[in-house]
C-alpha cells in the first residue's frame, strides 16, 4: 500500500465498521455530525475570506468549494439515509463532486449561506437520526459508484469522518 498525502488525508482513510456498533459506540459519531457546523464556522473565521480563496493543497479545492462541498455532500447524505428508510436497498444516485465544486453558484454565494444550511440541515438529520432503532441502522443503499452495499450505521461513520476530514482542510488554510 502506497503512503497517503498527508495534505490530501490529514485524519486518514475512513474506518467503516465492519460489524453493527451498539448505541454507545455510535454516541460519538452522531456527537462529532452535531458538533461539525460550529467548527467549519469557526474554522472559516479563523482562515479568513482572502485565504478561503486558496486551495487547502496544490491541486485542492479551495476553502469556499470545501464548505459548500461539505453543504452538497451532506444534503446528499440526509437524501440517502431517507431513501433508505423509506425504500428496500434502493441504488442512490452519484454526483460528480468536481464538477459540482466548479458550479458558477460555488463562487457567488457567501459561505455563511453554506454554513447556515449546513447548521439547519444537521439539526434535521440528527433528529432524525436520534429516532432510529437497532433494524433501521441496519438499513441499506447501494452505490453504483463505487459498487458497495452500506448500512445507515456505515454511513454515519463516513460522513462523521467526512466533516472531520475537510475541517482539517479548513484548519490547513488556517495554520
Amino acid at each position: 500500500m502506497t503512503e497517503l498525502d498527508p495534505l490530501r488525508y490529514p485524519i486518514g482513510l475512513p474506518q467503516l465498521p465492519p460489524t453493527p456498533l451498539t448505541a454507545a459506540e455510535r454516541a460519538p459519531y452522531l456527537q462529532q455530525l452535531a458538533e461539525l457546523p460550529a467548527q467549519l464556522t469557526a474554522a472559516a473565521r479563523q482562515v479568513g475570506g482572502e485565504r478561503l480563496q486558496q486551495p487547502y493543497r496544490p491541486g485542492g479545492w479551495t476553502g469556499r468549494q470545501v464548505i459548500h462541498h461539505v453543504a452538497d455532500s451532506h444534503i446528499n447524505a440526509y437524501c440517502r439515509f431517507r431513501l433508505a428508510l423509506t425504500e428496500g436497498n434502493p441504488t442512490i444516485r452519484p454526483y460528480d463532486e468536481a464538477a459540482w465544486a466548479e458550479l458558477p453558484d460555488v463562487a457567488a454565494t457567501p459561505i455563511t449561506v453554506s454554513l447556515a444550511l449546513l447548521d439547519s440541515l444537521h439539526s434535521r438529520w440528527l433528529t432524525l437520526l436520534h429516532h432510529l432503532d437497532e433494524a433501521q441502522w441496519q438499513r441499506t443503499f447501494y452505490h453504483p459508484g463505487n459498487q458497495k452495499t452500506s448500512t445507515l450505521e456505515q454511513t454515519l461513520v463516513l460522513y462523521a469522518w467526512h466533516g472531520r476530514h475537510h475541517l482539517a482542510h479548513l484548519n490547513q488554510l488556517a495554520a
